[in-house]
Formats: structure tokens, C-alpha cells, sequence
């Protein structure tokens, strides 16, 4: 239907100044505008016939602004579709990922396919997949020197390894502890955290999480490229004296900045590939890294005709000293895996069931992670036989069975060793860093990023930061690593309150991704202040202890607080969670034990189209956490 301008309006549109509206009557079609204005046009322009009395002349003003009115409405809708229909829009759509169909535009800040609840075809991680990805993981460099420090420090080898076991072993505790909400419920870590810091409040964990996946990618490929490096020296000897063409001041030399661009460029194949089905990798690194371990093992004590001094040598510490040296090197191995502690629901989502998450990862990696250090500790004790000094690197002390005439055969032992090592540090820096960040930072801009994307950009930042200058000095690295872990067990102390001790295993699945002021997560503006207030309760228990850590003068009760931060921050976060949830307490809580994860059956997020919302207007009337929206029912999917 076409739209009818009266003569008489004309006449009095002419005798006015000219307005956007009236460029809007000529510029909108005829066929699709007309059905805008048609339904609140006002009756006298439907009922008027040639020959009449204008209503317009003859009737009050209103009628003109009534017309006028319902030409204005249809500019905003005109210039959006010019929007819409623009080269910069098609270019946007372009960027844009894959989403289910019926989002609001709040909900495509929240959520896209890799954000969305794991659909029961992706979820094909056995107990066996676990088992065999934490065996890779543990065979790593960091690994392997974990006691160095410890036994260097005046712990006996013995003390240092038990250590690990104890360190280890608390550190799976809590990777089981969060890898059960994911295992149970099939989210990652950044929906996880929604549901105690609130829906936008959980931003801020999660780039804090994202910050330090990217900072330790670039750190293991630095590693991996030494890897490379000894790769090329066996093959070629004179790789060892390639020309350098960097400056001093750059902190590298062109040799090892060679490598280590190889090692990162050969790496981002392994990032194109869906989570669920990069479990092969970790699964042929489990066969090979172990194997190149144990082969290095035996090489090594062969070579020196004995298994060296180190496993003679006692301790040199007595008393308080003994036991904090004991103390440190525990929280050591906790911090190592303060990252893999807050994100391992990212992994965990794609179990079949949550029992697969749960025994294969709390005996797996004490196991691995103590056999692991145990031949670092040989293999160095043997190389003080060798070379008369202790040389904890194992690959430094691959370099040097290179630089000592090396055979033919030992070129190639050195060869398959390193590649053994190589592969180690890719698939860490794949299951760490790059998923992780992926995952991450698909939670911060859903709209254009999933995690194929976003572990690219952690790729481009771990080249970007230079990280052999995080490394020339390892107390530097040692003191960013602990305070970062302080950030982190924070973060884990809510996270894992929240799910156990508060909510009691309930979480109403579908508002974790309703960005609604009625969804129970919406809390104030979408903020957690319990969350926030716990959070930095948890850092600042520790943070005077820091400042002693980089050389400034604080109480010792401070330093000895510090020693323990990991602990010291989960359990303060977790305590002011607690008591802050008592006096004002949070609705979708359940007062029993109420796992519900195993009802889902599908995974739309998108809001039911008999419900009324709008997410843009103003949420007055709506008291903080939405009090009397909490939706009863047990999974809203």
C-alpha cells in the first residue's frame, strides 16, 4: 500500500521550514515504508476523498502532529537499515563467528558457539584422554627442573622430592575442584566465573587469566626454540656459529631468535584444531615425550657409569630453616600451577561424564609430575660427574654432549632427544596457554573471536613481548610468577566457595548467559560485589609480603604470610565470600547438595519468545540480584 500525502498538507509543508523528515517521505520506497506509517497513520488520512473539507485545516493542529509523528518513527528505522545495508556493516558480518540463531544483541556480548554449554557429540574425553594429557603435560623443561632450585637452596634430593609429591598432589586437588564444575555442567572457566562475579564482573578475571596464558606462551616456545636450536646444531654443526646480526642491547642473538621464530611459527597448526579433538596430540606426546625422557635417563647415567653425588648429599639447613625451605618449595609447585588451577574447566567440559575428570587427574598428576622430577634429579647428579659441576638444564646439558665431540650417533640421540622435548613444550603451550587464552578471550569478544582466534592473538602477543628478557634474570621470572599465583588463587577461592560451599552444586544454567537485570547472576549492573570484595580481600593479605619479595624493608610476619600466598589468598577470598554470602545472601542457591548438570539435554541459550525483555531499558523497579525473578526450575535448557 502507498502512502497519501493530502493536498492541504502540502500546502502547509511548503510554508514551513524543510526538515530531515521531509527528505525521509521522498527517500523511503513507497512499498515497504507505507507498512510502518500505515498501522498508526491517523484516520483522517484513510478516510479522506477528493471534493471534502481538509481535516486538517478544518480540525485542531493535533491532527498535523499526529501525521508528522508517524513520519518522524520511521527515520530511526531508515537510517538503520542504511547502517545495516553499508560496506562497513557487510565487512563486520564478515568478522563475525558463528552464533545460534535468536540472540539479543546483550547475549551476543555473552556467548557464541565455543562459550556455549559443550553439546553431548563434543564431549569424547575418556578418563584415559585425561590420564594421557596430564602425562604430556608433565614431561616438560620446567618440570624436569622443579627440584633444581630446591636442592640448590639446602634441601636434601630427597626432601626436595617429596616436596613435589605433596605439592603436586594439593595442586590436583584443586584442579578437581574446578575441573568438576566444568566436567558436570560442560562450561569454561569465563562462564564458570559468571555465576560469583556476575555476568560483566567476570570480565575482569578472565583477562587477568588471558594476561598471563599469553606471557607464559611466549615463555615455553623461548623454550621450545632452544629446543630447535640443539635440532639444527645436530644436523648442522655450524649453526652453533651463525653470524650474529642483532644488537647487544636487543637481548638475544640471531641464532637463538631464529630458532625460536621456528619454533613459534611451526606451532600455529597445532592452534587451528577444535578442542575436542586436539586430545590426539596430547595423546602421541604421551607415548613419545616419556619414551625420550626415559631414553635420556638411561644415556646419561650410562655415560657418567653412575647415577653421581647428589643422591649422597644431605641437607644443610636445621631447624625453622629446614621447615620453611620445605614450606617454599611446596607452594613452588602449587604455583606452577596456580594458571592450569583456575582454567582447567576448560578442558574438563568435554568429559563424557564428571567421574572421567575426576580420578584419572588427582592420581595422574602427582605421578607424572614426581617421575618427571625424579629423572631430572638423576640426570643432573649424573652430569657432576661428567663436567664437575651440577648442570640442571637438561638442555644445556644436551649442548654440552654436543660440544665435546660428539659422534655421529650421539648427534642423533641428541637429535631425538630435543625433538622429544620440543614436542613437550608445543603440547604444553597448546593445552596451558593458547586453548586457554582462546577461551578466554572468545568470553571478552564473543561477537568477532572464538578460540581458533584468539589463539592466534596469544600466539602474535608471546612473539611480540620478547621473552628472553623475562628470562635473563630467573628471580625476575620467579618473582613475576609469584605474584601473579596471588591474582589467581583469588580468583580460585571465589570460583570454588561459590560452587561448593554457597551454592551447593546448583547453578541455573541458562542465566549464566542472560544478560537481563531478572537473571540471578545480574547482581548490581551485572557486578558481583561479594566477588570483588572477596577478590581483593584475597590480594591484599599477600601484597605487603610482595613488596618485601622485590627488596623493601616489611615486617617479618609479612614475609612469612607471603611464603604461603597461594594459601593465604585462597583461603582469605573463600572465607570473606562465605561470610558476605551469609549476611547478604544470593539467590539460585540450593539448600542440599544439587548437582543438576546431567539434565541437559540441548544447549539453546537464546530467551524464550513468550518472555518479555528489554535489556537496553533502564532496570528501574528491579531491586539488586533481582529478588523475586529466580526462576525455580532446575536447568532452564
Amino acid at each position: 500500500m502507498s502512502l497519501r500525502i493530502l493536498p492541504s498538507k502540502l500546502l502547509v509543508l511548503a510554508k514551513r521550514p524543510r526538515t530531515i523528515s521531509d527528505d525521509l517521505i521522498e527517500l523511503a520506497p513507497l512499498s515497504s515504508s507505507s507498512s510502518l506509517c500505515e498501522s498508526k497513520r491517523s484516520p483522517q488520512l484513510s478516510s479522506y476523498t477528493p471534493g471534502e473539507t481538509d481535516p486538517l485545516l478544518t480540525e485542531s493542529p493535533s491532527a498535523y502532529s499526529r501525521d508528522t509523528e508517524v513520519l518522524d518513527s520511521a527515520r530511526p528505522a531508515t537510517i538503520m537499515e542504511r547502517v545495516k545495508s553499508s560496506r562497513i556493516a557487510h565487512y563486520v558480518d564478515k568478522l563475525a563467528v558463528s552464533h545460534e540463531p535468536g540472540l539479543t544483541n546483550a547475549q551476543l556480548m555473552l556467548t557464541n558457539e565455543d562459550l556455549k554449554p559443550v553439546e553431548p557429540e563434543r564431549r569424547q574425553w575418556s578418563a584415559w584422554n585425561f590420564v594421557g594429557f596430564w602425562i604430556a603435560d608433565s614431561f616438560n623443561i620446567n618440570t624436569w627442573m622443579i627440584s633444581s632450585s630446591m636442592i640448590t637452596g639446602g634441601l636434601a634430593w630427597w626432601q626436595a622430592w617429596i616436596c613435589v609429591w605433596v605439592g603436586y598432589s594439593i595442586a590436583a586437588v584443586f584442579i578437581c575442584s574446578t575441573g568438576r564444575i566444568g566436567a558436570t555442567y560442560h562450561i569454561s572457566f569465563p562462564v564458570v566465573s559468571r555465576s560469583s562475579f556476575g555476568i560483566w564482573g567476570s570480565l575482569w578475571p578472565v583477562l587477568n587469566r588471558a594476561a598471563m596464558a599469553c606471557v607464559w606462551y611466549g615463555v615455553q616456545a623461548w623454550l621450545g626454540g632452544e629446543c630447535v636450536t640443539l635440532m639444527l646444531r645436530s644436523i648442522w654443526t655450524s649453526y652453533n656459529k651463525l653470524p650474529n646480526e642483532l644488537s647487544a642491547s636487543s637481548g638475544t642473538t640471531s641464532r637463538d631468535f631464529l630458532s625460536f621464530f621456528l619454533f613459534w611459527l611451526c606451532s600455529l597448526p597445532a592452534i587451528w584444531f577444535p578442542v575436542h579433538k586436539i586430545r590426539h596430540l596430547f595423546t602421541v606426546k604421551a607415548y613419545i615425550v616419556p619414551c625420550c625422557g626415559l631414553a635420556y635417563f638411561i644415556w646419561t647415567i650410562r655415560r657418567a657409569h653412575g647415577i653421581g653425588p647428589i643422591v649422597k648429599q644431605g641437607t644443610t639447613l636445621h631447624g625453622s630453616e629446614l621447615g620453611w625451605s620445605i614450606v617454599s618449595g611446596i607452594m613452588s609447585c602449587i604455583a606452577n600451577f596456580a594458571t592450569l588451577i583456575v582454567n582447567d574447566p576448560d578442558f574438563a567440559r568435554f568429559a563424557r561424564k564428571p567421574k572421567d575428570a575426576l580420578w584419572s587427574q588427582l592420581f595422574t598428576i602427582p605421578i607424572g609430575f614426581a617421575i618427571t622430577s625424579f629423572i631430572g634429579v638423576i640426570v643432573s647428579s649424573s652430569s657432576t660427574v661428567l663436567y664437575n659441576t651440577t648442570v640442571w638444564d637438561p638442555l644445556k646439558l644436551l649442548g654440552h654432549f654436543l660440544d665435546n665431540g660428539a659422534s655421529s650417533g650421539d648427534r642423533f640421540g641428541v637429535f631425538v632427544i630435543a625433538l622429544g622435548f620440543a614436542l613437550a613444550q608445543l603440547g604444553t603451550n597448546i593445552a596451558a596457554n593458547s586453548v586457554s587464552a582462546g577461551t578466554d578471550m572468545t568470553a571478552l569478544l564473543p561477537r568477532f573471536l572464538n578460540i581458533r582466534r584468539g589463539g592466534y592473538i596469544c600466539a602474535a602477543v608471546g612473539l611480540a613481548m620478547c621473552p628472553w628478557n623475562l628470562l635473563s634474570s630467573s628471580n625476575k621470572f620467579t618473582t613475576y610468577l609469584s605474584a601473579y599465583s596471588v591474582f589467581l588463587s583469588s580468583i580460585a577461592g571465589v570460583l570454588i566457595c561459590d560452587y561448593y560451599w554457597v551454592r551447593r552444586g546448583y547453578l541455573d544454567l541458562k542465566h549464566l548467559y542472560d544478560a537481563r537485570p531478572s537473571s540471578p547472576y545480574y547482581y548490581t549492573f551485572g557486578i558481583s560485589f561479594r566477588g570483588y570484595a572477596a577478590y581483593i580481600a584475597g590480594i591484599l593479605i599477600n601484597i605487603v609480603g610482595f613488596v618485601g619479595e622485590i627488596g623493601r624493608p616489611v615486617p617479618s610476619g609479612a614475609q612469612y604470610i607471603y611464603r604461603l600466598n597461594f594459601f593465604c589468598g585462597f583461603i582469605v577470598s573463600a572465607g570473606v565470600y562465605w561470610s558476605l554470602c551469609r549476611i547478604w545472601p544470593i539467590p539460585a542457591c540450593s539448600d542440599t547438595w544439587n548437582e543438576v548438570g546431567a539434565e541437559i539435554a540441548t544447549v539453546s541459550v537464546a530467551y524464550d519468545g513468550s518472555e518479555d525483555y528489554d535489556e537496553e531499558a533502564c532496570a528501574e523497579g528491579v531491586g539488586e540480584e533481582g529478588k523475586g525473578n529466580v526462576r525455580e526450575s532446575k536447568v532452564g535448557l
